[in-house]
């Protein structure tokens, strides 16, 4: 299957306490494969990283994952994607994740995942990309770091104009079909790997 678009999906090497976060993991990656879509992704196959990879595959859809070397072990490579690749830093990974990807959600995680998804939406800020970034805010995930964001606004340390640049959801198929409108007809050429 050539797939129609590619979302990079940030999320947690873990499962989280909470089912709901496992279930969101699932409906996001059958959502890529229901629509001939592509994931592409850290390359884990623990946590909710390996739930969205699977849900994926199984749901007809490609998967790409992309880990460095020194995670291969401690975050169970996953050789099922379609597409592995094992990169020597960090700083390549989301280089080449970014640049593989039409679109960017972030589901819930830890610090790894708040920096990949802060990193993204700065690229797009600086001009370094122009494809849509969402954060999927399960069970409340996200309410906190939503507030203080707003707060960074109210404190004049961002604008409006910069939280405009990420799209906020609840919903698996509103948040990803918005995200897949909003990928540009003629992307420009990024320059994401100006970052490595």
């Amino acid at each position: 299957m050539t797939p129609e678009f590619s979302i990079c999906v940030y999320c947690g090497s873990r499962p989280g306490e909470r089912p709901e976060f496992t279930e969101a993991a699932q409906a996001v990656g059958r959502w890529i494969g229901q629509h001939r879509g592509q994931l592409v992704y850290g390359g884990g196959r623990t946590g909710l990283m390996g739930t969205v990879a699977e849900a994926t595959r199984q749901a007809g859809g490609r998967v790409v994952g992309i880990i460095p070397k020194a995670l291969v072990d401690k975050e169970l490579a996953n050789p099922l994607c379609d597409e592995l690749h094992v990169v020597d830093t960090m700083h390549e990974r989301k280089a080449m994740m970014g640049e593989r990807a039409d679109a960017f959600v972030a589901l819930p995680g830890g610090i790894g995942t708040f920096e990949e998804l802060f990193e993204i939406w700065t690229w797009r800020q600086l001009g370094y990309h122009d494809k849509p970034t969402g954060i999927l805010n399960t069970a409340g995930y996200y309410d906190g770091l939503l507030a203080f964001l707003a707060h960074s606004v109210r404190e004049g340390f961002m604008g409006d104009w910069q939280m405009g640049l990420i799209r906020t959801g609840t919903e698996v198929p509103e948040l990803l079909t918005a995200l897949r409108a909003e990928v540009p007809l003629h992307p420009r050429e990024d320059r994401l790997s100006e970052n490595l």
